[in-house]
């Protein structure tokens, strides 16, 4: 830490302030430092199975979107670890997410103004900066980024499993060892809960549970929409168009599109569909399998030794009974503003999920001075849609930030034309005010 202010402290090294970072180390003329916890980089170490691949473009890397000849590109990667003409030559259709994580645990051991083994304990704000406070140290800064990433989202019923034989999806690479031999509930039908079911299918007899139910609150096991209209989500152009929306209607687009960015890859329903048709028709042996969609699962009542899931099936109404010795929660993830902000959250506005509001620029909105901004990643699912919790616009979003930091147009990110036009200019025409208060649909004729 400085004993001086720095322009800049960031708060948390994940994929999002990394791309900030990477950005910022282009830029002359300001100072900043981030800070993690952990002693190194490490991406989802937890759901880092064998075989899953990145459901999103190598080219959505750190910085290739806006600032195409940096030293931090994932092309550049390659080319450092003398794996480029392989990597050419291997021609995945999605790329292994090992390998994603390496490329950003290389950019972090690159990169100079990033600081592991310091967490920060409490920020506070001293009427001219930015109190961050790391054990008996403090470091000033005129503006904060916010890279916390999302905790576990866990159902009310988790608090009465025991900890021993149930984790959230975040733990499974370090947790399944534990289901050799047991019932499991594999409970979330997104890409987390379809991975693990697979990972547990492919395992060796000796290794498999005895039992698996994969139960989902969907109506059916449901894919990634990745089609070409779709991406178009995950664009500078829908984001604009998304933000001036009132509120009401960002939240039911967001449910509306959830599977754009939340369903499970074809490839994974494919391996999952063959492997069971393999341990259905042609092996002899192996764990029984309740595919259980529709579920909603309400309650966990502890037995002797398992536990007795209560189910309401959607396509019936009627109230199920299922049984497991391990739960594996892929329930997801929620949004919380990181425990050091609390000397702050008073003066910080939030929306009625609890967000806080960010700006164009991602500043979120508080009580303070213009002058010192908070900025907010992978906080503006409501603000700026779906594409906020993914990488796909990682790279926009990290030299937004940085040229509102510059207070110039150091990258570019400049909204292209929309392939979509998803809306239409709002015209000084009179009839329109007339049509959207009687909420008619369309024009009468002249």
């Amino acid at each position: 830490m400085t004993n001086h202010p720095l322009d800049l402290a960031g708060i948390g090294i994940g994929p999002f302030n990394l791309s900030l970072a990477a950005h910022l180390d282009a830029a002359e003329g300001v100072e900043a430092l981030f800070f993690e916890r952990r002693a190194a980089f490490d991406w989802h170490p937890g759901m880092m199975l064998p075989d899953v691949t990145l459901q999103t473009s190598f080219l959505k890397d750190l910085v290739s979107a806006t600032h195409p000849s940096s030293p931090w590109t994932f092309l550049s990667f390659l080319v450092a670890k003398k794996r480029f003409y392989d990597f050419l030559n291997a021609d995945f259709g999605a790329i292994p997410r090992q390998e994603f994580a390496q490329y950003l645990a290389w950019a972090a051991q690159g990169l100079p103004t990033l600081r592991f083994g310091t967490g920060i304990d409490a920020v506070d704000f001293d009427g001219r900066c930015f109190v961050l406070r790391s054990g008996t140290r403090e470091q000033r800064a005129r503006n904060i980024a916010l890279g916390v990433g999302l905790k576990p989202a866990l159902p009310s019923f988790a608090a009465r499993l025991r900890e021993d034989d149930h984790f959230h999806s975040s733990q499974a690479r370090f947790r399944l060892g534990a289901c050799a031999g047991k019932r499991v509930a594999v409970i979330g039908g997104g890409q987390s809960g379809a991975e693990i079911l697979l990972h547990l299918l492919n395992r060796s007899k000796e290794d498999a549970p005895s039992q698996i139910a994969w139960i989902s609150q969907r109506p059916n096991f449901l894919p990634l929409d990745e089609t070409p209209f779709t991406n178009e989500l995950f664009t500078p152009p829908y984001v604009e168009s998304f933000r001036d929306l009132p509120e009401p209607r960002r939240h039911a687009i967001v449910e509306r599109e959830k599977l754009a960015g939340d369903g499970v890859s074809s490839e994974t329903l494919a391996a999952i569909y063959r492997r069971l048709y393999v341990l259905r028709h042609l092996e002899s042996s192996g764990p029984e399998i309740e595919l259980l969609p529709h579920r909603d699962v309400v309650n966990a009542e502890p037995r002797e030794g398992s536990y007795q899931l209560i189910m309401r099936n959607g396509m019936d109404g009627m109230m199920e009974i299922g049984h497991a010795e391990i739960v594996i929660l892929a329930t997801g993830y929620r949004y919380e503003l990181p425990d050091c902000l609390a000397p702050l959250s008073s003066r910080i506005a939030v929306d009625r999920t609890g967000r806080p509001v960010p700006d164009a620029d991602f500043a979120i909105a508080w009580d303070g001075p213009d002058t010192n901004r908070i900025f907010a990643l992978n906080a503006g699912l409501i603000s700026h849609g779906i594409a906020e919790p993914q990488l796909s616009l990682m790279a926009w979003r990290g030299a937004v930030i940085a040229n509102a930091l510059l207070g110039r147009r150091q990258f570019e990110v400049e909204i292209p034309s929309a392939m979509v036009n998803w809306r239409r200019p709002v015209h000084a025409d009179p009839r329109l005010d007339t049509l959207r208060s009687n909420g008619a649909a369309r024009l009468a004729p002249h």
